[in-house]
């Protein structure tokens, strides 16, 4: 398959995809595994904003993933791939305290939202199109993490 960017554009592109689909199942994975052991008096909250993250991380990685594909980059979601490049790090093992799952949240968000800002920047000349995509999910990541740092506030 073959999109409509120039070889040099998809230089830039292909890797700010690719990298914005593992970060985005790795979120959704970490999200995932945060709210099954989430425990605490704001337990029911924290639960429930998990799940918001998971469905926006899910959403955006169909959604990056089908953008590379049309431009010819194959997208790669595969656990192997995620373990090497991982943004987030680990998640601790057990039970989490309600206030340590926002803030493995908040952090994971942080990190996650760093890497999108670059992407916005690295994107514009090349791919205003994949620009776009990323605009609008770092707004959403933007939202959760304003949204879980209230929770610690």
């Amino acid at each position: 398959m073959r999109g409509s960017l120039s070889d040099a554009d998809l230089k830039v592109v292909g890797p700010a995809l690719k990298g914005a689909l593992v970060d985005l199942v790795d979120l959704s994975l970490v999200a995932k595994q945060v709210h099954w052991n989430v425990i605490g008096p704001r337990f029911r909250s924290v639960h429930l904003q998990l799940d918001d993250v998971v469905a926006t991380a899910r959403q955006h990685s169909d959604t990056v993933a089908e953008r590379a594909s049309a431009l010819g980059v194959n997208p790669d979601g595969r656990a192997a791939t995620l373990a090497g490049a991982s943004a987030i790090g680990t998640v601790p093992d057990g039970w989490i305290k309600d206030t340590e799952a926002v803030q493995v949240l908040v952090t994971a968000l942080g990190r996650i939202i760093e890497r999108m800002r670059e992407r916005i920047t690295e994107t514009a000349e090349p791919d205003p199109v994949s620009q776009d995509l990323f605009i609008t999910l770092t707004g959403e990541l933007e939202k959760h993490a304003w949204m879980f740092q209230a929770e610690n506030s």
